[in-house]
């Protein structure tokens, strides 16, 4: 997917474009295939984060969602969503860069998929068992042993081919430090969920299948909220750096009854894990709420009694 909105076109105090020129030249782009998220800081103006040829009414009442959402935040926020069905754009601070924690095991898992097919083979039983842990239960050891079996030089050819251009391997070789965006996040999500020549579908229907699965106790963030009778597949990160400074992500495809949409969340600077997942579940409820309103939300979201605020591992102590 191309790069995002050039910072020329994020509005702010210094900003080239009004709010009404900007919203056009989205638009346009936006027709014309050419920006994938609006980058709009939500609260830097009255700019919009969410653009749509087709439903442009919807999108601008899901954009002062998301900003209402996310006022009055502690931290860093970005946000992306993508809506297939309506042409529904949304993105704030979609291209800033974040510590991955655990959310980069999905793109672990879709390299080795990708490695598995160009070999002709499906996994093997060990591999399947590891891959099964690492996304259902964020199991650090297995995504160890698959970083190790895919490598630094197929897993970055992996983020090139998938268009995951601002998504970055750390140099130190600590998988929890990848770079990401949330841009790159919904981008790897739509290799997931649309037919595509980088990944097959029984590859697709797999990994989607595991994220399906997720463990009760890490099924918060962009799932809350979701309608009863949508499917939901999500990965999440939480990860503290040197003892504070909270990095909570979640990203999810929300599938079934005519939707199809994806969401991504990445926060920085949370007090506590807590007030992350609240932070990413305002969003997800307004996002919700839009694009695929019902009569019950079939997953309440918010961290389950007893879950403790303890680092998810990805990251070694000291790193």
């Amino acid at each position: 997917m191309p790069g995002l909105l050039p910072r020329t076109l994020a509005a702010g105090p210094a900003a080239a474009l009004t709010t009404t020129a900007l919203t056009a030249a989205l638009t346009a782009a936006l027709t014309a295939g050419t920006v994938p998220f609006a980058a709009a800081p939500a609260r830097a103006s009255d700019a919009p984060v969410c653009v749509s040829a087709r439903h442009p009414v919807l999108a601008k009442r899901l954009g002062r969602r998301i900003a209402a959402a996310l006022a009055g935040r502690t931290g860093t926020e970005s946000v992306a969503v993508y809506d297939r069905e309506r042409g529904v754009r949304c993105g704030v601070l979609a291209g800033r860069r974040y510590d991955s924690a655990s959310v980069v095991k999905t793109a672990i898992l879709a390299a080795l998929l990708r490695e598995a097919a160009a070999a002709h083979r499906p996994l093997t039983a060990a591999e399947d068992a590891l891959a099964t842990k690492m996304i259902t239960r964020s199991d650090n050891r297995a995504a160890s042993a698959l970083w190790r079996s895919v490598g630094p030089a197929r897993l970055a050819r992996f983020l090139r081919k998938a268009g995951m251009a601002h998504t970055a391997l750390d140099p130190a070789g600590h998988w929890g430090l990848t770079q990401i965006t949330a841009a790159d996040q919904i981008t790897l999500l739509r290799r997931l969920t649309e037919h595509n020549a980088l990944l097959t579908d029984d590859a697709r229907a797999y990994e989607l299948g595991l994220m399906h699965r997720v463990i009760a106790s890490q099924r918060w963030g962009a799932t809350a909220g979701t309608p009863a009778g949508i499917t939901w597949h999500v990965k999440n990160g939480w990860l503290p750096r040197h003892g504070k400074e909270w990095r909570v992500h979640s990203a999810g495809a929300f599938t079934g009854h005519g939707a199809h949409y994806l969401i991504a969340v990445l926060t920085q600077g949370a007090p506590t894990m807590a007030y992350g997942v609240e932070t990413i579940e305002r969003v997800a409820r307004a996002v919700h709420g839009d694009l695929a309103p019902g009569t019950r939300a079939a997953i309440p979201g918010g961290l389950p009694d007893g879950v403790p605020e303890t680092s998810d591992g990805s990251v070694p102590p000291g790193a």
